[in-house]
């Protein structure tokens, strides 16, 4: 009995899982539009890295939280 309670606990973890892939893409996408438009204003790579990567991983996290 308690080997089939566990085996369905482990098929409802995995139905409900959600692909994590669009998340990771919508973040590159955000990234990549962010750090070469600020290459094209000039600033330097460091710059654009740090702030492409807080801005994009805000949204990120807005959206998983429904905040936006």
């Amino acid at each position: 009995m308690a080997n089939k309670f566990v085996l369905v606990c482990i098929v409802l973890a995995a139905v409900s899982m959600r692909p994590v892939v669009t998340d990771a893409d919508r973040f590159n996408a955000c990234f990549e539009d962010c750090h070469q438009k600020c290459e094209d204003d000039g600033h330097g790579e460091a710059y654009c890295e740090l702030k492409c990567d807080a801005d994009c991983g805000t949204k990120e996290a807005a959206t998983k939280f429904s905040i936006v």
